[in-house]
């Protein structure tokens, strides 16, 4: 029962905290009410929760990375796919050995490997911290999908780089050769699980609904499984299931492309799906608000660790530790950069140099969260010989500590960074949309006629100017973008303007229809079944009209 009441009381963090924060005055980030929302829980409640890491990641990770895979713009990872394996792999192995050393030096009484541990397990930026930042931070589109892209491939070298220092300080002995091969196999085995399973899944459920037809309920529960299929084939293979987990959802995004599945599937499942991205994403923010008070405790009762009795100190290896992360990825930023421009003035192409806000933002940025949280928390908690692991609570406190600094860092410097920031246009998207309408338009209209056709043979005489006269109106629709697409620029943009106008005349007719049917349905003259039906073609209209605007 206790149980219960807790996750109970998570959920209800959640939703309250999506309020909070619209009422504080100033912009403060989601993700940092709901840990403090996580911190009065433990506060309150006089019992908290034994995080598993290995439950952790099976429960939360997988659905999270699926999702931010399967949404994640494709074109956008393949073009900046150099940029983002810099960061993914380089950057991670740089930080690793330059926080590495400052860990060390600044805590002698922390083991060389301990310390290498620690700067691997916080070296790799996480999705789901990115992905609340960026809700809340008008982050350039072509800067938000390198850093989803890098947060969703850096997972697995931070955790390699984990495993072994863990290994080092355990058995005192490491071996390069034996780290490549185990690197090679977590990556490629998980990228190959992943697409692999999804694949298997997608051609077992279009063979069963060949057969025997679909209902709206089945394929939303095999997106859900998906996930979890993939990251435990991959766990149970020694693979990387954070990354099968990832490819399942950049496979499932393909997959989808076929356009089997329904209509109302597709817009069932987004809604489950949203509901899903919302729960977890606060859920695993309020977990580690309500670990900060055991985790804070242990931190201050190890401090003696560090040949320091001043509990301050613990602020002072935080912050430092925080700067040194900030500063080396901005240094491995700026150098990839410059390499890049004399790269691209070697083979003679178009050099736009970036702004150095954008630099600077890029490296403040490499926001930690969830991960690095459930990946210090593995850390073994005794020796082979028996004695404790040497200073695992002022490592998880460190840890935890990055986590809160390089939200802070990212909610205060961002927005200061990109405020009034000019970027160059991107007319592709438009380019490419338009010419997307324009194709669909001319393949409606071919469809509309070939079904006026085979309507008419297959009907009386009498109603052939019923169907000449139904075909004209819904063939008149799609007229009317083929002649704006005709149009030169200008009156493109009236056109579209008046489309803005028209999108909100409709969006004001539809609501008084819903209005006007619930006014029905509560005073008995429909039914409601009938209520319910007419409202969710309502609400359908509504969401599609609303996309367009």
């Amino acid at each position: 029962m206790d149980s219960i009441e807790l996750v109970l009381a998570m959920l209800l963090a959640v939703v309250a905290s999506s309020y909070v924060v619209r009422i504080l005055p100033l912009p403060i980030p989601l993700p940092l009410v709901q840990i403090a929302m996580g911190a009065g829980i433990a506060g309150v409640l006089d019992h908290g929760v034994v995080l598993d890491p290995q439950i952790f990641f099976l429960l939360f990770l997988p659905p999270l990375l699926f999702l931010d895979g399967w949404r994640i713009p494709k074109d956008g990872l393949l073009r900046d796919k150099t940029v983002i394996l810099q960061l993914a792999l380089g950057l991670v192995v740089f930080t690793v050995v330059g926080a590495g050393f400052l860990i060390h030096w600044l805590i002698p009484a922390m083991p060389l490997a301990v310390a290498f541990a620690l700067a691997a397990i916080v070296s790799p930026t996480d999705p789901v911290a990115v992905s609340s930042i960026a809700a809340r931070v008008p982050i350039p589109k072509r800067l938000l999908h390198i850093l989803e892209g890098e947060s969703l491939l850096n997972d697995a070298t931070g955790l390699v780089c984990f495993r072994f220092a863990v290994a080092a300080a355990i058995t005192g002995s490491f071996s390069m050769g034996s780290a490549s091969l185990t690197f090679l196999w977590l990556a490629g085995a998980g990228v190959a699980v992943g697409v692999g399973f999804t694949l298997g899944v997608s051609y077992v459920q279009r063979l069963l609904s060949r057969q025997f037809g679909e209902e709206t309920g089945s394929p939303i529960l095999i997106s859900l499984l998906i996930p979890f299929g993939a990251y435990m084939l991959a766990d149970r293979l020694e693979a990387s299931g954070i990354l099968a987990a990832v490819a399942a959802g950049i496979t499932m995004s393909y997959v989808e492309l076929s356009g089997r599945a329904l209509a109302t599937t597709r817009v069932q499942r987004t809604a489950v799906w949203n509901m899903v991205q919302l729960a977890l994403n606060g859920i695993v923010f309020v977990l580690l608000g309500e670990q900060l008070p055991k985790i804070l405790r242990g931190a201050v009762a190890a401090t003696e660790q560090s040949a320091h009795l001043n509990r301050w100190w613990l602020l002072v290896y935080a912050l430092a530790i925080s700067a040194g992360l900030t500063l080396l990825r901005l240094v491995w930023v700026w150098v990839s950069l410059r390499l890049s421009l004399f790269v691209a003035r070697h083979r003679g192409q178009p050099i736009e140099k970036p702004n150095w806000r954008l630099v600077l933002a890029t490296s403040l940025a490499g926001v930690r969260g969830a991960l690095t949280l459930a990946g210090v928390l593995s850390l073994p908690l005794l020796m082979p010989d028996g004695s404790p692991f040497p200073a695992r609570d002022l490592a998880i406190f460190l840890a935890a500590a990055v986590i809160l600094l390089s939200l802070l860092m990212a909610a205060i410097g961002l927005p200061r960074l990109l405020k009034g920031l000019q970027l160059p246009a991107e007319p592709l998207p438009q380019r490419q949309e338009d010419h997307a309408r324009h194709a669909a338009a001319i393949a409606a209209i071919a469809a509309i006629e070939k079904s006026q056709r085979q309507l008419m043979e297959n009907s009386v005489a009498a109603d052939a100017e019923m169907y000449s006269h139904a075909a004209a109106r819904v063939i008149a629709l799609y007229q009317h973008r083929l002649d704006r697409d005709a149009s030169n620029e200008t009156d493109a943009k009236q056109l579209r303007k008046a489309d803005d106008i028209e999108i909100a005349l409709r969006l004001a007719a539809l609501q008084a229809e819903r209005s006007e049917i619930f006014n029905l349905a509560r005073h008995s003259l429909i039914s409601d079944e009938t209520s319910r039906r007419l409202v969710r073609e309502i609400d359908l209209a509504e969401a599609r009209h609303r996309v367009e605007s």
